[in-house]
């Protein structure tokens, strides 16, 4: 037969019985059976058992309730989810106490700030995938953020790509998404991120009807058209699934989600998962903050500018306006530099006031945290004051007035109030009269028992009397036996030990009962009165949000001008052409890495209607694939409204940045370093527009040489013929012959590397200037790699045999290059007579494509006015 209690937990696990339960008993959270033997493995803590019926042992492993978070932490992070069962009420000790789960942790729902990152923002996604449509929504619990929206493609695997990009963006510590039916393809699961802790909820909470009520009932609206998202139904749907699986989790307290916003992915730059990684926008090649772009921007001063420049780098805009709105906000802050400096003072001082005003809603800040609040609320006179000076941050400047809170919150807590109620007194003297007169009633009690032991060692003439306290007599007066005779009459014994007698007196007994009720009722009082002042800052939680984001762009901006400044940025011209123009440009990161002044800065320039593609060539490690990486960046930067790494700059607006850079294989789906980069090279072929800059480096160096000089040349025609697409374009190869394409098509322009010889010497100058290079150098390198000196000089009569008898070969194959570009395809050892009419005669013209159609006009046309002239 099971205890009460065992019968208790066992009602409570079956409805959670994939998660693991903290039991409160006591001062303690214990888990029991399965949850115990996991728990002790992931935790490193005792495993132990309990008597729990007759002849019942159960397994048990225990936390202190004190330090459970930080358990709870532990185990999140591990990947398990925790349900918190708390005690309900006081044990009176007749009957069992009531328990009940008060909230659900799991990656995606952490809200307690040691289990937070304060730079980045905690999400839960919830994802769905219906044909060439897909909804997504988004929470942070922490900060209140709530957002959703949908997408719309041409065809099922774009939609499916576009929600992976964004979800990619988004990095959620947990995707919520209906449950697959086993017997269907799992197109979702395929979209949704490697890695991804992904949960599957009921179905039934996915369907349109259920997310809408559920969101209005939430939101208490007859209609969700104030939310952008009436019309967009699986968008609601996302919402509502997800809203429903908070509600679950958090046990109905989501008062912190007070919006709903509806946004496009139209507004921002794409930038799918290649290119996130080649730019290392968030964390570098090895994984790591360092060394990536964030680390270089990041001068913010608090935790939501923080996660607000996070943003903003995943996404660039694509509204001038709004790009030139930023522009002035930090050119504002670059020019008054005591403004500046004073202003990220100032910001010094703000705590994170988003998550801080949700732990306030929530009921979860302590007095230390609300203190923090109100002096983080203290600065704003001063930040108005600061920026009055600019007018391009008027808006910005107009925090909204809080006077109010900051008073309320100094007259209610102490100077340094604890961080928990009940550690030590958090309310202020004088905010309560009823605590004062408590307090007071138990001081006069405490101060009368202080004076007891002087007052009745005078009374009694006993000397070595003594007034003493513990937990099971109370309060007591002490005397030994040699003075046992000098005892008052109306002493009662109490206890007697060794060498003494303890005694209590009604009167002793009367004063106790004031210290002990008045600290109990105090406790109580003290706990009303914060829950009061919580109430009441908590009414003002939407002015303090609108704050929060006000002072985050403002910290934002002042970041971007303070790097501007000690990096020697400047504003960059964007405007609607196809152009890139760029003057000393640098790579931001590779810059501060290096010292200051030692970065070579290069000049770039591309234009869809006269130098649409850089042909770039040089050896390794000469700094080709830096400088593809620096226009780049230099371009999202821009369209951030950051000021950029450059003397001067000109970016036409860019809708795409697409890079395929390096060599990755992908082992998991079983695709070679080869496959990855054709599908990559198809995906931007397939995707690109006029408007976006493509970035490439050694296509077709992971095959044959010959077919992979044919890939590359078929690349750049395509880049350049194709009318869909004329995008501008670097491409860095070492396929020398592709040089001779900028004397066959007008728009090509070669560049290289440019390199020092000084006998068997190489020195990489690592500037970029007009010419294609004709040697590799890959002996240099392999020299400056420390190969062995008998591998490099046997490595060099290879390459003299080698050249001596291509050198022929070559010659003939760039003249074909230049003369016969459908002939220098095809590397045949003998040039055709009549090279157009053989085409001719070969061409399966039902085959062709039309742009492989066009692209052959093109070049026919092009030989024929040639020979002809």
């Amino acid at each position: 037969m099971s205890t009460p209690i065992r019968r208790q937990y066992l009602a409570i696990k079956r409805q959670y019985p994939d998660i693991i339960v903290f039991f409160r008993l006591g001062d303690f959270y214990e888990t029991f059976d399965d949850d115990a033997r996991l728990a002790a493995s992931v935790l490193d803590i005792t495993l132990t058992s309990r008597e729990m019926g007759r002849g019942q042992r159960v397994p048990m492993a225990g936390i202190p309730c004190h330090a459970a978070e930080s358990y709870i932490a532990r185990l999140v992070a591990a990947g398990y989810k925790v349900a918190v069962c708390d005690q309900i009420g006081e044990p009176n000790g007749r009957q069992l106490i009531e328990r009940r789960v008060t909230r659900v942790v799991t990656p995606g729902t952490v809200t307690d700030p040691a289990m937070l990152e304060a730079s980045r923002n905690t999400y839960i996604a919830a994802a769905l995938l219906e044909g060439e449509r897909a909804g997504l929504a988004v929470a942070d619990l922490s900060t209140g953020e709530f957002a959703t929206t949908e997408i719309v493609a041409e065809r099922p695997e774009e939609a499916a790509a576009a929600l992976q990009r964004e979800l990619l963006r988004l990095a959620p510590a947990e995707v919520i998404r209906p449950a697959h039916s086993q017997e269907e393809p799992d197109r979702l699961g395929q979209a949704l991120p490697e890695g991804a802790y992904v949960t599957p909820t009921d179905p039934a909470s996915w369907r349109l009807h259920t997310a809408e009520r559920a969101l209005k009932e939430h939101f208490e609206v007859e209609t969700l058209e104030a939310f952008g998202c009436a019309g967009k139904p699986l968008a609601v749907r996302a919402a509502g699934a997800l809203l429903q699986y908070l509600t679950e989790t958090q046990m109905g307290s989501l008062a912190q989600i007070v919006e709903l916003s509806t946004y496009s992915l139209d507004r921002y730059m794409t930038l799918d998962a290649q290119t996130r990684r080649n730019l290392e926008l968030t964390e570098s090649s090895r994984g790591e903050r360092r060394h990536s772009l964030i680390a270089v921007l990041d001068q913010t001063r608090t935790p939501m500018g923080a996660r607000l420049l996070r943003r903003w780098v995943g996404q660039p805009l694509l509204d001038l306006e709004e790009i030139r709105e930023r522009q002035r906000g930090v050119s504002a802050l670059v020019r008054n530099a005591l403004a500046r400096a004073r202003l990220r003072d100032l910001l010094g001082q703000v705590a994170d006031l988003e998550r801080l005003i949700n732990r306030v809603v929530t009921g979860a800040a302590g007095p230390r945290e609300l203190a923090s609040l109100g002096r983080s609320l203290a600065t704003l006179p001063s930040i108005r004051e600061t920026l009055a000076p600019a007018p391009e941050l008027a808006g910005l400047a107009a925090l909204p007035e809080c006077d109010d809170l900051v008073r309320l919150i100094d007259t209610a807590l102490v100077d340094d109030p604890p961080a928990a109620l009940g550690q030590a007194p958090a309310i202020r003297p004088g905010f309560s009269p009823e605590l004062d007169g408590l307090r007071t009633a138990s001081r006069e009690a405490r101060e009368w028992i202080a004076g007891l032991e002087q007052a009745e060692r005078e009374r009694t003439g006993i000397k070595s009397l003594k007034v003493g306290y513990n937990k099971v007599f109370g309060y007591y007066i002490e005397v030994s036996n040699a003075n046992r005779a000098l005892v008052p009459p109306h002493y009662q014994r109490k206890q007697t030990l060794v060498g003494a007698e303890r005694y209590i007196t009604p009167e002793l007994k009367e004063y106790e009962s004031r210290v002990l009720h008045a600290e109990e009722r105090i406790a109580e009082l003290e706990a009303e009165v914060y829950r009061r002042l919580l109430a009441e800052v908590a009414a003002a939680a939407d002015r303090v949000r609108r704050i929060a984001r006000q002072l985050a762009q403002l910290d934002t901006l002042a970041s971007l001008a303070e790097v501007a400044v000690r990096r020697r940025y400047v504003c960059p011209e964007v405007d609607e052409s196809t152009v890139i123009s760029i003057t000393g440009g640098r790579h931001p990161v590779v810059e501060a890495a290096l010292d200051a002044g030692s970065f070579v800065p290069n000049d770039t320039l591309l234009d869809t209607e006269d130098q649409q593609i850089v042909i770039l060539t040089g050896p390794n490690m000469a700094g080709k694939s830096t400088y593809l990486r620096q226009v780049a960046l230099i371009v999202l930067l821009a369209q951030i409204g950051s000021f950029v790494p450059a003397e001067r700059a000109r970016i036409g607006l860019v809708d795409r940045i697409f890079t395929r850079i390096g060599a990755q294989d992908d082992i998991a789906s079983g695709q070679s370093t080869f496959m990855v980069e054709m599908i990559e090279t198809a995906t931007i072929l397939h995707h690109a527009t006029r408007r976006s800059l493509v970035v490439l480096d050694e296509i077709g160096r992971g095959t044959s040489t010959y077919d992979g000089l044919a890939i590359a040349r078929a690349v750049v025609e395509h880049l350049h013929n194709s009318s869909r697409l004329g995008c501008r374009t670097l491409f860095a190869t070492h396929y020398h012959e592709l040089t001779a394409l900028e004397r066959v098509l007008p728009r090509v322009r070669n560049y290289r590397v440019d390199v020092l010889e000084e006998g068997e010497r190489v020195v990489f100058l690592h500037r970029v200037v007009p010419g294609g290079a004709d040697k590799s150098y890959g002996i240099h390198v392999a020299q400056l790699a420390g190969l062995p000196r008998a591998v490099l000089r046997r490595a060099r009569e290879i390459l003299a045999e080698l050249e001596a008898g291509n050198r022929s070969e070559r010659r003939r194959r760039r003249e074909v290059m230049e003369h016969d570009p459908a002939a220098a395809l095809q590397l045949t050892l003998f040039a055709p007579p009549h090279p157009v009419l053989e085409e001719l005669k070969q061409l399966d013209i039902e085959a062709l494509s039309p742009i492989e159609a066009l692209t052959t006009l093109y070049e026919l046309q092009r030989r024929l006015r040639e020979d002809g002239s």
